[in-house]
């Protein structure tokens, strides 16, 4: 008796690092100290110290049951950037620069060259992102996963000086809304997604003329990273005053969190286009209104505050980043909350 005969296979583990050497390369840093391979990554602070008070940010997510349609489709390059980007967005909702991230997959078998693709789409998440792929984990579960299963998370550390932080505090009556495209349904929801269509090869090979491409490609498209939008309206002298992350529990849930007590946010529902796949969910699912914007991004996939003056300023730095924005709604004073109208 071996491992190997165990169910572990050593060698496949060290032909997958190898594999995923090249991906990881493309996301260095000069502050990366060390190459991959080491027990814990180095990252040099050298730069925070020209910060006059740096904070830390830190942010862990997943990609929840998403994974189920990369085992169907057999298509596993872009996962890693909805791990990704579930992590840094949230740093970037506090104002924050992402530095380096770490992955972990957890495997029933290990397949080098499954797993050095999937980690292809975490270097890309990274390289959109801006920050490192310092390390990560591959654990392989022989009896407690399927041979062909995984499941992807990660790990992110980020930057910000203290006077940077977006906090909301100063959100008042008067402010307006920015609503930030999101490129479909990200990474939170897909457990109700998988009761509303049948998750087959050949039901997600199905093409729609309302979506333009098959319902999985629509799917499985990656989620939206922001860092850079966000970083845009920083430099272009905007105070963003309050930023909303539109993940698990859609609008309800992620848009009050951003604000302080006594004011609330009015939502037009009409000033921008809902997607197409929100309103076949809809549809198929006999999902009502209140519980699609209760679960899913509904085609925003980030709200941010700001003053009423620096609206056309905000929005030219996100246009600039690449990414489609709207007015969609203000603050007023009154109980904190959203009101969706």
């Amino acid at each position: 008796m071996d491992y190997k005969k165990a169910g572990v296979d050593i060698e496949a583990g060290y032909k997958s690092v190898e594999l995923m050497k090249k991906h990881v390369k493309r996301t260095m840093r000069e502050e990366v100290l060390g190459g991959l391979g080491g027990f814990a990554g180095a990252f040099s602070l050298n730069k925070i110290k020209e910060m006059e008070d740096p904070i830390l940010l830190s942010g862990t997510d997943g990609c929840g049951t998403k994974v189920k349609l990369a085992f169907i489709m057999d298509k596993h390059d872009t996962i890693g950037i909805d791990a990704v980007a579930m992590c840094v967005n949230d740093i970037a909702c506090s104002g924050g620069e992402p530095l380096f991230f770490l992955d972990y997959i957890a495997c029933g078998k290990n397949y080098p060259e499954k797993i050095a693709t999937i980690v292809s789409g975490v270097a890309e998440g990274c390289v959109q992102s801006e920050c490192a792929l310092v390390g990560g984990e591959t654990a392989e579960h022989p009896g407690l996963m399927p041979e062909d299963d995984y499941d992807l998370a990660g790990f992110a550390v980020g930057v910000v000086d203290r006077k940077d932080m977006i906090t909301g505090e100063t959100i008042c009556d008067g402010d307006v809304l920015i609503g930030i495209a999101s490129s479909g349904v990200h990474s939170n929801g897909f457990s109700l997604v998988r009761k509303v269509f049948e998750m087959s090869k050949e039901s997600l090979d199905t093409y729609y003329d309302c979506l333009g491409r098959t319902l999985g490609e629509t799917l499985l498209e990656p989620t939206c990273i922001y860092v850079k939008a966000l970083k845009n309206v920083k430099n272009s002298g905007v105070t963003i005053k309050g930023c909303s992350h539109i993940t698990g529990g859609g609008f309800f849930e992620n848009v009050p969190r951003m604000l302080p007590e006594g004011v609330r946010c009015v939502i037009e529902k009409n000033s921008y286009e809902v997607p197409a796949i929100f309103k076949l969910l809809a549809e198929k699912g006999g999902i009502a209104e209140d519980m699609m914007y209760n679960t899913f991004n509904m085609g925003l996939g980030m709200v941010i505050a700001v003053d009423a003056k620096d609206v056309e300023t905000a929005m030219k730095a996100i246009q600039a980043a690449g990414d489609t924005c709207y007015v969609v709604g203000k603050v007023i004073a009154g109980e904190k909350g959203v009101d969706l109208c």
